[in-house]
């Protein structure tokens, strides 16, 4: 398995770099972040550790560059910051798990193997369903170049559906991950699912947003 170690201090990307051969990883380094979009554009890798505070280009753009153009690959970030909302930005640009500084190099290596295990799968940045876009870092939706406003109950819906196109979702697993509970009455899902309707689909003569009978509601891919 081939890993690309973006880190600027030098002695901790050595230390990496042995650390993750010992455990049988092919290790590339890049030192900012203009040679780590590079190489990561370049080499075949499974998985990229990238570091946010680096010279030339940040982290964050690197991540955000390669996912604007569907570059895939498995993204670890590592970062000094460990605040909540510098965690949020890294994850709503594409990367997939975060790890503060200083870090345990067996959870590391963990978290390294979790995501080889996922894969590199699909995960864009902002999701889209024909013209139909919902972006979560700015917590925008558009309809076109029409942008549509949403509750913040109703933006979470919306997500959940659009992060899972086509698929049908039931009632009880729409309130599990966007209530965050079984005990809301199911009905308030339908009432939402019309909120919604009435705001992506009406006004624009669509049907984004079907309900199967008996199963539950599934969110046309092409965007209705």
């Amino acid at each position: 398995m081939r890993v690309l170690v973006v880190e600027d201090e030098r002695r901790m990307a050595v230390a990496l770099r042995r650390g993750l051969q010992a455990e049988g990883f092919a290790v590339d380094l890049a030192h900012d972040g203009n040679e780590g979009l590079h190489l990561a554009r370049a080499g075949d890798y499974d998985v990229v550790v990238l570091d946010i505070m680096l010279p030339g280009m940040s982290g964050y753009n690197v991540c955000k560059q390669l996912r604007a153009e569907e570059n895939w690959v498995p993204i670890l970030m590592l970062s000094a910051k460990d605040g909540e909302y510098d965690m949020a930005d890294g994850l709503d640009l594409g990367a997939d798990d975060y790890l503060t500084k200083p870090f345990s190099y067996v959870v590391l290596v963990a978290r390294i193997r979790a995501l080889l295990r996922r894969g590199g799968g699909r995960r864009p940045a902002v999701l889209r369903a024909g013209d139909l876009s919902l972006d979560p870092a700015v917590r925008l939706v558009t309809r076109g170049d029409t942008p549509v406003e949403l509750t913040p109950r109703e933006f979470a819906l919306l997500e959940y559906l659009m992060r899972r196109p086509g698929e049908v979702v039931s009632k009880p697993e729409i309130l599990e991950h966007v209530w965050d509970t079984y005990d809301t009455d199911p009905n308030v899902v339908e009432v939402y699912v019309g909120y919604l309707r009435r705001k992506i689909d009406a006004p624009f003569g669509r049907t984004a947003l079907q309900t199967v009978r008996g199963a539950g509601y599934r969110l046309s891919g092409d965007g209705g």
